[in-house]
């Protein structure tokens, strides 16, 4: 218990330390308190009420549960559902995993530091829960696990700590859907989440976003990836939300690892978005992609990339392309960090509106002006995310299409 000590001494010192960059949050203004939920089984979950399952639907998650490989279901504070149905995959509460899984130890912070800054703080000192997701030797999962951080209590401050484990020629595919019931306002999310994906193993997560308009969401992750190992992150946020501010970081740690990052981002007015990704070639023959796509419909975002090159023959790109459609900001920070001779990155970045040209060719083709404007910002947002599942990209369409009218 000498290791759990530290790390309270050290989040206690660090639980009002800011974070080093993006808007700030008063922890002490939300309540962390426990939220009692009763557990819901399997046919429970259809029977939640309609405006709680299209909340659930639009943040990718089923609650009829086809074409998932298990689910895990947090409602404030309480897991209300944790189910598997794939041999070989393992979905488990952490607070459970910690208790009952000795194992569990050896990757529980890990990775993501402890103090990094008053949320990483407040996630230890504060667990409500999370959910370890692990793919043992050799197993493909067949289809996605969901996972679903759901908020109902106005003014909660939620906090999770998730990891994900996918062992040696393993693949796992992740879709963490969060949201809010639809009578809530505001709240605070704080997500710990460590990725461990070893040798040519593969892990897709995909995260899609359904907050409410006030909500204020703080996500901590840090992965690393072992020889031959694909990790894939994708996140869509396609909803109003009155602050995002995260960072993840990608270590790849060993020989050929690959790692691709690809967000699709829509601000309304009212939203700050500060996001982006940072990526560390460690090793020989590593490779690194990371694409945006932005949409500021009057909101603020920053989409920040970074690359570190540190051995010689390692690949990187960094891309982003944003679209004013309605004032508010974008602010797009490339950096690329060769620190040997021999590395191989680049970066690429635009901003504007949609050309006028543009809209007057599809109007002459039979549309209107709000569907041929409909049609380029489709066409804008659409991304070919490699190695995807077709399930998965199923669920990124579904959630641009849903959205579409909001972003216009």
């Amino acid at each position: 218990m000498r290791d759990e000590s530290e790390l309270i001494k050290r989040a206690t010192k660090a639980i009002h330390k800011k974070a080093p960059f993006g808007k700030d949050v008063h922890l002490e203004d939300f309540d962390a308190a426990t939220v009692v939920h009763s557990y819901l089984a399997d046919a429970d979950l259809c029977e939640l009420p309609e405006t709680e399952q299209e909340r659930l639907l639009l943040a990718g998650v089923d609650p009829a549960q086809e074409k998932r490989g298990g689910t895990y279901f947090q409602k404030d504070t309480a897991v209300v559902h944790c189910s598997m149905k794939e041999e070989g995959i393992e979905v488990i509460p952490i607070r459970q995993a910690l208790e009952h899984h000795e194992w569990v130890r050896d990757y529980y912070w890990k990775l993501v530091s402890v103090d990094a800054d008053k949320y990483t703080a407040a996630a230890k000192l504060n667990l409500h829960d999370g959910y370890v997701i692990r793919a043992r030797p050799g197993v493909k999962s067949i289809y996605p696990v969901q996972a679903c951080l759901f908020i109902e209590k106005e003014g909660l401050q939620q906090n999770v700590h998730n990891i994900v484990i996918a062992e040696e020629d393993s693949e796992l595919h992740i879709i963490t859907g969060c949201t809010t019931a639809a009578h809530v306002k505001t709240g605070l999310h704080v997500g710990v989440s460590e990725f461990f994906i070893k040798k040519n193993a593969k892990v897709s997560f995909t995260m899609i976003h359904n907050w409410a308009d006030d909500m204020l969401v703080r996500p901590r992750s840090v992965a690393v990836v072992e020889e031959g190992g694909l990790y894939l992150n994708n996140y869509v946020s396609m909803k109003p939300v009155r602050s995002m501010q995260m960072y993840p970081t990608t270590h790849l740690l060993g020989p050929n690892a690959t790692a691709r990052y690809y967000s699709i981002v829509v601000s309304s007015p009212g939203s700050e978005h500060d996001v982006g990704g940072r990526v560390h070639l460690s090793a020989e023959g590593t490779r690194a992609e990371i694409v945006s796509r932005v949409i500021s419909n009057g909101g603020d975002i920053i989409s920040r990339g970074h690359m570190i090159g540190e051995v010689p023959g390692v690949k990187g790109h960094l891309e982003c392309r944003g679209l004013l459609l309605n004032g508010g900001l974008i602010k797009a920070i490339p950096e690329l960090e060769g620190r040997v001779d021999g590395v191989e990155m680049s970066h690429e970045a635009a901003v504007g509106k949609i050309a006028q040209e543009e809209i007057s060719y599809l109007m002459s083709r039979g549309l209107n002006e709000d569907e041929a404007t409909s049609t380029i910002v489709r066409g804008f947002l659409s991304v070919d995310i490699e190695g995807l599942p077709d399930e998965l990209k199923g669920e990124i369409d579904r959630a641009i299409e849903a959205s579409d009218r909001d972003v216009m």
